[in-house]
């Protein structure tokens, strides 16, 4: 998917904005996809998935910085991610249907936080941005 240079502002913009608590939010977002999606925990065996879990917010952080670090290369997203790529497709083995769920989830979480910068438009940007992300991260299941 093709992010136009409004989409890249608008994503570097609210990115900006919710970075300091992006570690945060990305727990949240896996709480959330537990509990909405709760087949998605049996790829998590080994977490305690109950609110507020170490590990969940452990792995929260590991989702944010892999999304901070994908908006400081929107440019080459295929580059920034590729070992992210290999471990989730060669180690963790995934299921490719759960980033979309996750993705889903984070923009609940961020427009539930910042209902007024999470406009229409930034919520199509972030929109593709995830789908970009999750189309990167599933590449190499192929």
């Amino acid at each position: 998917m093709v992010l136009s240079e409004e989409d890249k502002s608008n994503i570097r913009t609210t990115w900006s904005k919710i970075s300091g608590d992006a570690a945060e939010y990305g727990a949240e977002a896996l709480e959330r996809m537990f509990l909405a999606y709760p087949t998605t925990k049996t790829y998590f065996p080994h977490f305690d998935v109950s609110h507020g879990s170490a590990q969940v917010k452990a792995h929260g952080k590991k989702v944010a910085d892999a999304l901070t670090n994908a908006v400081g290369h929107l440019d080459d997203l295929p580059g920034a991610l590729s070992d992210l790529s290999d471990l989730h497709a060669h180690s963790l083995r995934v299921d490719p249907v759960n980033f979309k769920l996750l993705s889903h989830s984070l923009q609940v979480t961020l427009a539930n936080h910042h209902p007024t910068e999470f406009t229409p438009e930034v919520h199509a940007s972030m929109d593709k941005f995830l789908a970009s992300v999750s189309t990167v991260l599933t590449s190499k299941y192929r």
